[in-house]
């Protein structure tokens, strides 16, 4: 049960740590909406979701009000489009008006993402999955809101790396369509192992065919808060610092759970889950590298860096489950470049490599998030480095994702600006090495020994 005085503790946090409750993230299932005529198809995608997420906008803004705990950002997932419109679409152009509909409904209803433009591929791809894949640098490239995600790999299935090969293609091509913008396309773009179902964070949200009718996923975030937390327990035992984190974390995911349950009921839509994050932005004092770098690390990146973030993601995970009734997600703490302040210091100073961040994805929350590199990278060592992380996520049975950026006309040592929370990253070098004869030989990477429980 929570009450109002839960949410007068926070405020505080809210005031002078940048507490906010992330995203409110509306999960809609389309599969009623699939018609083998593809104009129809398109109607009835954008009249259910303008139905069902017509109130979302509004009822977002008037809990943040009444309870003072700012609501960054309103959002809405959708089944898989390459499940979706697989009945109507023929060629990629059918499903580049699928993510057009997508975006007039997203604009319409006000909010700022629309997550599903996706297909799940980690064994195999149909003709409509390739069809969606195809179609990803046009779709992205041509709307404003939509954004895609493909899943390449699990830990039950292994690895497709015909997909992982071919995405290296895709965002190459995304860039391209989207060069006159530091090739902003690829933020938008999500590769994927173990993507869990309900995640409401963009760009990897989708909305999962086992999931209900609609629900309400909301994501919560406060590295602000934690950092402060932290801050009180300089010098202090690593008990003493995980406890801190955690009773930080049981707080912070308390009001999430609030707004969560008050944004279901006042939408009618069933609640789903709080994802506890620590979810950075390109505001100074809301970072996950300042936490890091509290806990005793000179800089994000230097020796201790993958300990001290092992310690924040488990922590935090520990204290949102014992505040929420239903905590999913990915649920613990995010490391994406741009977003970030003082992780582009650390790039910048040379404290972060990309080996580095690799290294630290085996233990955080996502992967390889926004992350800058050369524009002319190959499409082999694109997916060569995709492969990596898809590695570490299937054989730690953990979610892992690339969300990498060649930005076009830029070397290491130049800035891309994306704007807004997406922020501004310097250019990582990537290896100057090459990985084609791997990457090119076709197949699936089987799964590992310790999947097979049943």
């Amino acid at each position: 049960m929570v009450d109002f005085e839960e949410v007068f503790e926070t405020n505080s946090m809210i005031k002078d740590e940048s507490l906010d409750v992330r995203t409110i993230t509306m999960g809609i299932s389309l599969m009623d909406c699939c018609d083998p005529d593809l104009d129809g198809l398109c109607e009835k995608i954008y009249r259910k979701i303008t139905e069902k997420a017509k109130n979302l906008v509004s009822v977002g803004d008037e809990i943040g009000l009444e309870y003072g705990i700012p609501i960054t950002n309103k959002r809405v997932s959708v089944t898989p489009i390459s499940v979706v419109g697989a009945c109507a679409c023929r060629a990629p152009e059918d499903f580049v008006r699928i993510a057009e509909a997508l975006d007039k409904a997203a604009e319409h209803v006000g909010i700022n993402f629309i997550g599903g433009y996706s297909a799940l591929v980690q064994k195999g791809m149909t003709d409509a999955d390739r069809l969606l894949i195809r179609s990803i640098p046009e779709a992205l490239s041509s709307t404003e809101r939509v954004c895609g995600s493909v899943s390449v790999g699990s830990t039950r299935t292994g690895i497709n790396m015909d997909a992982v090969r071919i995405m290296g293609d895709i965002i190459r091509e995304t860039a391209e369509l989207t060069k006159d913008k530091d090739s902003i396309g690829c933020a938008k773009l999500v590769v994927f192992c173990n993507p869990p179902d309900d995640n409401p964070f963009m760009a990897g949200a989708f909305h999962g065919v086992t999931e209900p009718e609609t629900v309400i996923n909301v994501g919560v975030s406060g590295p602000g808060v934690v950092k402060t937390s932290v801050s009180k327990v300089k010098g202090e035992s690593f008990e003493v610092l995980c406890e801190t984190i955690k009773k930080t974390a049981f707080k912070v995911t308390r009001a999430g759970q609030l707004v969560a349950k008050e944004a279901s009921a006042r939408l009618g839509v069933p609640f789903g889950i709080v994802d506890l994050s620590l979810a950075p932005t390109p505001e100074i004092g809301d970072s996950i590298a300042d936490i890091i770098e509290e806990m005793g690390i000179e800089r994000t990146g230097a020796p201790g860096t993958t300990a001290a973030l092992a310690i924040l993601n488990d922590q935090v995970k520990k204290g949102g489950v014992m505040a929420s009734s239903y905590v999913g997600g990915l649920s613990g703490a995010f490391i994406p470049v741009s977003e970030d302040s003082s992780m582009v210091r650390a790039a910048e100073c040379g404290a972060l490599c990309i080996e580095k961040l690799e290294a630290m994805t085996c233990v955080c929350s996502v992967g390889l998030d926004m992350v800058a590199i050369p524009g002319d990278t190959s499409a082999e060592t694109i997916a060569g480095i995709i492969a990596d992380e898809m590695a570490i996520g299937m054989v730690n049975q953990k979610t892992t994702a690339c969300r990498l950026i060649p930005v076009i006309g830029k070397k290491p040592g130049d800035h891309a600006e994306f704007g807004g929370l997406l922020g501004s990253a310097p250019i990582m070098p990537v290896s100057r090495f090459g990985c084609g004869g791997f990457v090119n030989r076709g197949g699936r990477i089987p799964a590992p020994i310790h999947s097979f429980k049943n």
